[in-house]
């Protein structure tokens, strides 16, 4: 047989198209399975990207099912919702009489009865102002005729558009004249049904009927708030178990749940109240009748969202129409009606609320829309409680994380990354306004350390990933305009003398960006510094930078991994000018390492920072600048003669109060895990230690400087408790080292504190007598949430310490009179302190 050569790579490639064969045991020829492995493996790629869209389903499906439940269950959660905001209500009632001694049981019985009595007489009341009021309206009819014929007058006088309308009118008739009109209708005959008369019983059994409902939702209610008041404690650990997960979180959840209810709900009463009584007074001066009943329908309708108040307002002004033959009282009514209004929603209720519920505006009107739409009126009124349970669900549970985005009222975005969104968008005008809202805030080092910075973090992170050639060049482009519209804003006084100081960016634009930065942020602190963009790292470049008169020289690097490209950058530098300090610094560093000496040296460098106030508090120490006057120095107020008269009415230095104070830090040291805690006392000069546990582990601080219970070692000036004190207010330092206000400060440098935390005691009348400290020897952080803890640790010590001193006063007085006179001016604690 032959063979076309032509012919035979075709045959190959037939061949090679035909799919494998294989022979099974008994000789037979079949085709292999090679490819069902990359099918499997094909079809679990496609199932594994079904998943995102199937958990968005099955989401969609359990959220359209708890939907349908709350609306099909509403006859049975409605009364259990109002059980459990009233339970809110009425529980701190229960608890107090539980602290005077009486049992839980009695008292959940009495606080119910005397709110059932309260809302009873409530009721009788206002039923015979409205029985009055309803007796005396036929005395009104002719004033109301009256005023209807000349509302009827005025309407029908000739208006401005009473010429375009007949016109209008004309034309129609013309237009329907020549069309041609069919048959006109037979008329219709009026038939009229009269229905029976219901006989007396048959009245009743209706009546009945219809209290029915209301009566057993009443009674349902009833029911709930006791046994919620009853049994509160066994409700709360079933929550907890149905909550599962960590049992500190659930703890938390419910707590700041019911502390946001409770708060929202005791304002609301407060504000109604401060709405309703003056409606009432100033109804009665106008003269409109039965004041007193409208002022409470207002203060009433006022617990109903946005409604409420309109339709509260309709009867005193209905009425005042209808009691005064000219308008005046009308005109009256309505001015105080606005004036409240105006009051209430613009400085009561934001004074009062402040950020009690935690919801934005937008969430509130979408929630009462929605619970209106599930419940009705019930809903209306209870929306807001509802979607603070909602909010705090959403603010503890990961998967309903969504919940705290739509509803909470603080940013979704953090500042850093609103201004980089806005950037990318190419919205320049709009990143330059955030950007000097917040140098307006807190300065231009501190827009530079937490906002520009983190800005720059992101965009050096998302370089490589998600962002575009596009997206990059808005980021540079929008940094550096911003940069260069704060230095034109906030140009220092330029020096007479050659700049000392060098910052250089270490490879990329964004490198070159944070030297600019610190390079400002020199300036702006008296040390006028030179900028050089980055480059390649060669000869030429070396020596373009003609550092011949500088002295200290900053690298600036945002590469996750710059050890490479920075110690090849120190070595020139260190060969070219060997006598010039180096500071590394390194700003987008993981949080693993540690910016120490041995890092620094294994760079080639001086020193490493990782924020721009570690950056200029080091390149101040290598330019000399180790001024003591450079740290900023506790101011003291105008009234700080008032706050001393107090602080020695309270006794705060009386050596009984000792224990108390020890006591107390010691607790809060072990709470905090912090290496001591104190009270100090601040007087007109010096800082005394009233109370104090534990030492600060730092074997480079000076022993002969640590602080001890008694001594006044620490002048109030260089204090960081002064500051304290002048700004009434909680101060936390994380890293006092890092902080340019206070690096320099001898006393704290010296003592070897680095982390500070001080929170004020106050006495009745709002003065600070002392405050409750943190220290240690490393750097720490507080969350906002232990930041309140500590808040609530001075108050209560502040507590505890008052009624401590009341005893002592008590003794006192009872002493004999030569006791008496003996005492110190310390130890007397005068009534009001």
């Amino acid at each position: 047989m032959t063979i076309d050569p032509a012919s035979a790579p075709a045959a190959a490639k037939a061949s090679a198209a035909r799919p494998p064969f294989r022979t099974d045991a008994r000789g037979r020829s079949g085709p292999t399975d090679s490819g069902a492995p990359h099918a499997a493996s094909e079809a679990l790629a496609s199932l594994a990207a079904l998943v995102p869209e199937l958990k968005l389903m099955a989401g969609l499906l359990t959220g359209g099912a708890i939907i349908a439940a709350l609306y099909f269950g509403r006859d049975i959660l409605i009364p259990l919702a109002v059980a459990f905001l009233l339970g809110f209500l009425l529980d701190p009632l229960v608890v107090r009489l539980k602290r005077w001694g009486l049992p839980r049981a009695p008292a959940a019985i009495l606080v119910v009865t005397l709110a059932l009595g309260l809302v009873g007489l409530a009721g009788v009341f206002l039923g015979n102002q409205v029985s009055a009021l309803s007796a005396e309206l036929p005395t009104y009819q002719s004033n109301i005729r009256h005023k209807l014929r000349e509302l009827r007058a005025s309407a029908d006088r000739p208006g401005m558009f009473d010429g375009a309308v007949k016109t209008f009118d004309t034309v129609k008739k013309e237009v329907e004249q020549g069309t041609p009109s069919a048959k006109a209708p037979p008329p219709l005959q009026r038939v009229e049904v009269a229905e029976r008369t219901p006989t007396p019983m048959q009245q009743l059994i209706n009546g009945a009927e219809r209290a029915s409902g209301p009566l057993a939702t009443l009674g349902i209610v009833l029911v709930f708030v006791v046994l919620i008041l009853l049994d509160r404690l066994d409700l709360r650990d079933r929550l907890l178990r149905l909550w599962g997960g960590s049992l500190h979180r659930s703890t938390d959840a419910m707590d700041e749940a019911g502390r946001r209810i409770s708060r929202y709900l005791a304002m609301q009463l407060v504000v109604n109240l401060t709405y309703g009584i003056p409606m009432a007074v100033g109804l009665w001066l106008i003269g409109v009748p039965g004041a007193i009943l409208w002022g409470a329908v207002a203060a009433l309708m006022r617990f109903v969202p946005y409604v409420g108040p309109m339709i509260s307002a309709i009867f005193p002004l209905a009425l005042a129409f209808a009691v005064d033959p000219g308008w005046t009282m009308v005109l009256w009514t309505f001015g105080l009606i606005l004036f409240l209004e105006l009051v209430s929603n613009n400085v009561v209720e934001p004074w009062l609320y402040g950020a009690s519920t935690g919801l934005s505006a937008m969430s509130l009107i979408v929630a009462a829309t929605f619970w209106t739409a599930l419940w009705g009126p019930a809903g209306l009124i209870m929306s807001t409680p509802l979607t603070v349970c909602l909010l705090v669900i959403g603010r503890y549970l990961p998967r309903l994380r969504f919940f705290d985005v739509l509803l909470g009222s603080q940013p979704a975005l953090d500042a850093p990354t609103r201004i980089y969104q806005r950037l990318i968008a190419g919205d320049l005008e709009e990143a330059s306004d955030l950007a000097e809202a917040q140098v307006d805030k807190s300065g231009v080092l501190a827009f530079y350390s937490e906002a520009a910075l983190p800005v720059l973090r992101m965009a050096s992170s998302d370089h490589a990933s998600v962002a575009t050639a596009e997206h990059r060049h808005r980021v540079v482009v929008g940094m550096n305009a911003l940069i260069d519209e704060l230095q034109d804003e906030y140009a220092a006084v330029p020096p007479g003398a050659a700049p000392q100081v060098a910052c250089i960016g270490g490879k990329w634009e964004i490198d070159t960006m944070a030297a600019r930065m610190l390079s400002h942020a020199l300036s702006l602190d008296g040390q006028d510094a030179a900028c050089h963009a980055a480059g390649s790292v060669d000869a030429q470049y070396i020596a373009e930078l003609q550092l011949d008169h500088i002295q200290c020289v900053c690298l600036s690097y945002f590469s996750p991994a710059p050890q490479v490209q920075a110690r090849h950058f120190c070595r020139r530098l260190r060969r070219r000018w060997p006598d010039v300090k180096i500071v590394l610094g390194l700003w987008n560093m993981g949080a693993d390492f540690t910016p120490d000496e041995k890092a620094a040296q294994t760079l080639g460098a001086d020193a490493v920072v990782t924020s721009l106030d570690e950056a200029v508090v080091r390149i101040s120490e290598f330019m000399g600048v180790h001024l003591t006057e450079s740290f900023m120095e506790a101011p003291v107020a105008e009234a700080d003669a008032v706050r001393m008269d107090a602080v020695r009415a309270s006794g705060v230095l009386d050596p009984r109060a000792q224990p108390l104070f020890d006591a107390a830090a010691q607790r809060a040291a072990d709470i905090f895990d912090m290496e001591m805690a104190m009270v100090s006392v601040i007087d007109a000069t010096m800082l005394h230690i009233a109370g104090a546990w534990g030492k600060l582990e730092n074997p480079s601080a000076d022993a002969a400087l640590s602080m001890h219970v008694g001594e006044a070692q620490i002048s109030r000036a260089e204090s960081l408790c002064g500051h304290v004190v002048a700004n009434q207010q909680t101060l936390v330092v994380p890293d006092v080292s890092k902080d340019r206000r206070f690096a320099s400060n001898p006393a704290i440098r010296d003592r070897g504190i680095r982390f500070y935390a001080g929170a004020p005691l106050r006495t009745k009348a709002g003065h600070i007598v002392a405050t409750l400290c943190l220290l240690d020897s490393e750097p720490h952080t507080l969350t906002q949430r232990e930041t309140r803890l500590l808040e609530a640790m001075a108050a209560d010590l502040m507590k505890n310490f008052t009624a401590s001193a009341t005893e002592w006063r008590e003794e006192l007085s009872a002493a004999p009179a030569k006791d008496a006179s003996s005492a110190t001016v310390g130890q007397l604690v005068p009534e009001g302190s």
